[in-house]
This record gives structure tokens, sequence and C-alpha cells, in this order.
């Protein structure tokens, strides 16, 4: 068995603790086979039965690039409209994106239709699939800073316009937008504390004791 010593412990606790929602970027392009390896680390998490039901698409087109910020901003204009008074000012001034900016972009999607696995596991909670997705996406997440590259998760976006953009199966449910490349500045506090959008709990808050 590998072990690990408590400096090794040290470090992984500090790489949780800075690793950040980026949402602004340097335009700076990534080095030549950067994102693969980001891949390649996703797709040593585990998965429901083994299933590795994640699939990645790396959107390099400058005309999908630009379909996918025109629904950003729509899909962010409709958002601005649901807040009123104070919290609708706060949102206006927050920055939500750096699909402008990042150098990368990734899209992330769950194949509902793979039969690797045979079906193990998800016969009562169908949604492991998409669950195994999204801890690929946190080990990737967490790769990129370890490289000192950062990533950004897009969640504004309309997932059919997604499916249509990137033409992709239909079978395929979207899960991410991400983007990637190097911050402007590095920060250990999230961008929406700063912002007092919202500040972080404690564990305690979420813990329940039976």
């Amino acid at each position: 068995m590998v072990g690990f010593d408590d400096a090794f412990r040290r470090q992984l606790h500090e790489l949780f603790v800075w690793r950040r929602d980026v949402r602004r970027f340097r335009t700076d392009p990534l080095p030549d086979g950067a994102v693969e390896r980001l891949i390649e680390t996703a797709c040593l998490s585990p998965s429901v039965g083994l299933s590795q039901p994640w699939r990645f698409v790396t959107v390099d087109d400058a005309t999908r690039r630009r379909a996918v910020i025109d629904d950003f901003r729509a899909c962010n204009a409709d958002a601005l409209a649901s807040y009123s008074d104070e919290r609708a000012a706060r949102y206006a001034t927050l920055k939500l994106s750096g699909l402008q900016q990042a150098p990368a972009h990734l899209a992330v999607f769950a194949d509902k239709a793979s039969d690797i696995g045979h079906g193990l596991g998800r016969a009562t909670m169908p949604e492991t699939t998409e669950y195994s997705v999204v801890a690929a996406i946190t080990a990737m997440w967490l790769a990129a800073r370890a490289a000192g590259i950062g990533l950004g998760w897009v969640s504004i976006l309309t997932p059919a316009r997604m499916h249509d953009i990137l033409d992709v199966p239909a079978s395929w449910k979207f899960v991410a937008y991400l983007c990637i490349g190097y911050a402007e500045a590095e920060c250990d506090q999230p961008e929406l504390e700063r912002a007092r959008w919202e500040h972080r709990r404690g564990a305690e808050e979420f813990t329940l004791r039976r």
C-alpha cells in the first residue's frame, strides 16, 4: 500500500483550500497537451459500475464558442431579472464566467446510454451516472490547481442549446461547461464570498447525527 506522510497531507489540504472557481483568466495559451493531461487525470476517477460515463468535448471552433457566449448572456439576463432591489444590483456586479478570456473551453457530458459497466449500481439510482461525471470534474479541478491552472464551471447555460451548438449524441446529458486557463490572480477565498453574495459555512451546519 502506498503511504502518504503528514507533509503530503498538509499539502493536500492546501490544495483543497486553494482550489477556486476561476472567472478571471489571462488570455495566455496553455502548454500543448495541458487539457489532454487534465482529461487523463479525470478518467482516473471512480465511476458507478466502472461505467466511465464521462464524455469530453474540447471547444476550439470560434463560431461555436460565440454561440455558447450568446447563450450565456441570454441566460444571465434572465437570471438577473429573477432578482430584485439590492440583490439584483449585487448580481449585476458579479463576474460569472471567463468564457471570453479563457484560452480553453471544455464541455462535459454523461453518456446515459452507454453499456459500459453493464448497468451495475444504476438500477435503483440512475443519477449515479451524472454523479460519476461530477467526481471526474472534481479530480480534474484539483489536478488543474496543482499544475497552476485555473478552472471555472459555467452553469448559466441552456443544456438543450449546448447539445445543438456542440452537435453531440442525444443520449449524452449536459453536465458542465468549463473554462480553463491561467488565473489573473490567485486567492484562497471564493469570489462570491469576496463579492458578499454568500459566505462559506462550516461543516457543522450540514451534518446530522443519528
